[in-house]
């Protein structure tokens, strides 16, 4: 009976990892290109962008808010590299002045919920329309090109570069998961971050500036957005006014695969990492099998709502 017993909690503990797994499984019996190194980094360069997103969008939801501002975020951080690399600037000070803002922009909405006391859904819904309009006017609805010199060359290494033999944006991605888990583990920001969303009242009481620790995430939140830009207009050479559109949708499904309570205050970062990766091999599996893209939505859908229906009951 105890055997048992552990068994079922292993496996209600690991259900993500086994539905990754069983994916994997799948998709390579009904397709012979599927389980490939090459198709393997090809997955893991696509996944990154939500991967890394989903990072932020995992430390706000842990907080018990929401951050709809992502996809915003990204194109407008994204149209700002652009520009500046297209007007020769050094891809690093061009990167640098993206993150910034992306930071600005993300504690911008943090502050609004902290100290305006707005409800977290609201108040990045606003600010995701206001931040899409903002690109709109910036980019004047048109693509903004990356140019043709050499720190555009230099700027396109982070999306087409390899470090021994290893594409550039997976590195990124693996530095950005392994930075967050030390954070949520080993730091005093990580233990508020997981009390704040247990309890807010309390620990409020317990003397932790409840305050400081929202626009702390929803800052980092934005930062990651501007990093996952980076990648996508290096890859692109250019930065779309419309980039970045429905993306919170897919950073809320990874952490949501990955088993993050969307009330808060429980769930590992690890576990985003996964569900993002589920994420990244259904939609190579399901281009790979021919299936239509209006299908591919619904069965991305139906996983999702699976996952949502399984983690409540386990977690009752």
């Amino acid at each position: 009976m105890l055997q048992n017993k552990t068994l079922k909690n292993f496996l209600i503990e690991q259900k993500s990892l086994l539905t990754l797994l069983v994916l994997i499984a799948i998709v390579s019996c009904l397709s012979d290109n599927f389980f490939t190194l090459n198709n393997f980094f090809n997955i893991l360069q696509q996944t990154s962008i939500n991967a890394i997103i989903a990072v932020g969008m995992t430390l706000v939801i842990l907080t018990s808010g929401i951050d709809l501002t992502v996809g915003s975020t990204f194109a407008l951080a994204g149209a700002i590299a652009a520009s500046l690399v297209g007007s020769d600037f050094s891809p690093f000070v061009a990167i640098g002045i993206s993150l910034a803002l992306g930071a600005l922009l993300g504690a911008f909405s943090g502050l609004i919920i902290a100290k305006g006391k707005i409800q977290a859904f609201i108040a990045t819904l606003v600010m995701m329309l206001i931040l899409r309009g903002v690109t709109q006017v910036y980019t004047k609805g048109s693509p903004i090109s990356t140019g043709m010199n050499e720190n555009s060359e230099l700027f396109e290494w982070f999306a087409f570069g390899r470090i021994f033999a290893i594409p550039v944006p997976i590195i990124i991605m693996t530095i950005v998961f392994i930075g967050a888990w030390y954070l949520l583990k080993y730091t005093r920001l990580g233990r508020y971050i997981y009390a704040l969303g247990g309890n807010e009242a309390a620990t409020k009481l317990s003397g932790i500036n409840v305050d400081r620790v929202k626009i702390t995430v929803y800052a980092l939140s934005g930062l990651l957005c501007a990093l996952a830009s980076t990648i996508e207009v290096a890859r692109l050479s250019s930065a779309q006014p419309t980039a970045g559109t429905g993306y919170e949708m897919d950073a809320i499904a990874a952490v949501v695969l990955g088993g993050t309570s969307m009330s808060g205050g429980k769930g590992k970062i690890i576990g985003t990492l996964i569900g993002a990766l589920i994420l990244g091999f259904l939609n190579n599996g399901l281009n790979m099998l021919g299936v239509d893209a209006y299908y591919q939505m619904i069965v991305k859908g139906v996983v999702i709502l699976l996952a949502v229906l399984v983690d409540k009951k386990t977690n009752k």
